[in-house]
């Protein structure tokens, strides 16, 4: 009797629920799946997903589709099959950073994003498995906003002193063979490994490319050891039903947070201790100048994932956690609408809000959830002005016109923009009076 195939999404929850129960076994097999037409075909859909750039080849999604994707797919599938798949180099673009500088990022063919979302798709149930709960970067089903949900939890329980660390370069600083000997831990299969290896080396001795699609899997999967040691340490050091610290990862931006107490002084030297050596396994390096420790119960705050995070009681009189938008973010924000004015002067003020529109969307759309009211209220102010000096300028008048454009006329009619609203995810978890936590 002849099996049926299996599906891509049916094959996926086997290989979790198989690492999920068995956390020694090594997969074998693999290779064969990813160079499977449907797990070519999803690749491709997520890569169109994502609408990125072409790569060094000049070769774009429209370009694919007008020669037929069952062609590109079918190509792809033959040189997987017949080994004559090489990856291309990548092509470097510098993206600027909002407190100066840039970073470097890495853009593959969109052939080599297919291949390696493939393989993506295979390898992620297998290591997801073995990732700890408090990782959050690039994972299915979980989001930034979950992690600062966690963070926002912790400092609520009163864990008020926080390790902020920041690894120095870590996408440029990945070891090659450190991370393929990760893999290879769970997956025994010569053919997968052969693909990652030409892969890594695409992207040049050292390091992962920031903008390719396996690099996400293998950026979390290269702290997996520094994740579990904190998971322990959370673990013994749990009083009844009391977590003494709590940690969140997202990426290479850790965070660790402990009970404010005096006499957990041990544990912050300790805890320190412990990551400085198991990030000198992996052979990173914390960049000292942008790592901080705080102390919340001074007054101190702290940055993660934009927000800046620091406490203040409430009118019950209890600690709470207050996380706004950081201003560098905000200035940010300002400075790419400011070109869109700039580059869009003479056009049709429909056409500006057009542009502004779904970058506003965004960006509320992230700050919600938080303490974000002010920094809206700026922000919508500021938008309207310029508004109003578009309008003024093509109508060639003076002044702002508050009276000859109503802001309602600005919303309903133009469709500015206008749904800065905070919410909250959920509800934080009982904190402790303030008089009990010094």
């Amino acid at each position: 009797m002849i099996k049926p195939p299996i599906s891509l999404q049916d094959l996926r929850r086997k290989l979790y629920v198989k690492a999920k129960a068995e956390p020694s076994w090594r997969f074998w097999g693999l290779y064969v799946h990813v160079c499977k037409h449907e797990t070519l075909y999803e690749a491709y859909r997520l890569a169109k997903e994502n609408n990125g750039a072409p790569g060094i080849d000049g070769v774009s999604f429209k370009d694919i589709e007008d020669d037929g994707v069952e062609r590109f797919v079918d190509q792809l599938h033959q040189e997987l099959v017949e080994w004559t798949y090489r990856p291309q180099r990548l092509r470097k673009v510098a993206i600027p950073k909002a407190g100066g500088g840039s970073r470097g990022l890495s853009i593959p063919t969109i052939r080599d994003r297919v291949v390696q979302g493939a393989l993506k798709l295979i390898l992620e149930p297998i290591f997801e498995a073995d990732f700890q709960p408090g990782s959050f970067g690039y994972r299915p089903k979980r989001s930034a906003h979950d992690a600062i949900e966690r963070v926002s939890n912790a400092i609520a329980q009163g864990k008020t002193y926080v390790i902020d660390l920041d690894l120095r370069a870590y996408f440029d600083t990945v070891s090659h063979s450190l991370v393929l000997d990760k893999v290879a831990q769970r997956v025994d299969d010569d053919a997968i490994l052969r693909l990652l290896k030409m892969m890594l080396k695409a992207s040049g001795k050292r390091g992962v490319a920031q903008g390719g699609v396996i690099s996400l899997l293998l950026s979390n999967l290269y702290l997996t050891e520094v994740d579990e040691m904190l998971e322990r340490m959370k673990r013994i050091t749990v009083r009844g039903s009391w977590a003494v610290m709590e940690w969140t990862r997202f990426a290479d931006d850790l965070v660790v947070l402990i009970d404010g107490h005096p006499r957990q002084r041990g544990l912050r030297s300790s805890v320190e201790q412990r990551l400085r050596r198991e990030l000198a396994k992996l052979r990173l390096e914390i960049n000292e100048d942008k790592t901080c420790r705080v102390d919340l119960t001074q007054g101190q705050c702290f940055a993660f994932l934009g927000f800046l995070f620091r406490r203040i009681r409430s009118q019950q009189g209890r600690w709470m956690p207050l996380r706004i938008p950081q201003i560098k973010k905000r200035t940010a924000l300002l400075r790419k609408l400011k070109l869109i004015f700039r580059r869009f002067l003479s056009q049709p003020i429909e056409w500006v809000i057009a542009q502004i529109n779904p970058i506003l969307r965004g960006w509320v759309n992230y700050f919600a959830f938080g303490h974000s009211s002010r920094c809206f209220a700026y922000i919508r102010q500021w938008v309207e002005k310029k508004i109003r000096r578009h309008l003024a300028r093509s109508s060639k008048r003076q002044g702002f016109g508050w009276k000859r454009w109503s802001r309602q006329w600005l919303y309903d009619t133009l469709g500015l923009f206008d749904a800065y609203r905070v919410s909250y995810r959920s509800a934080l978890p009982k904190a402790r009076p303030a008089h009990e936590v010094s």
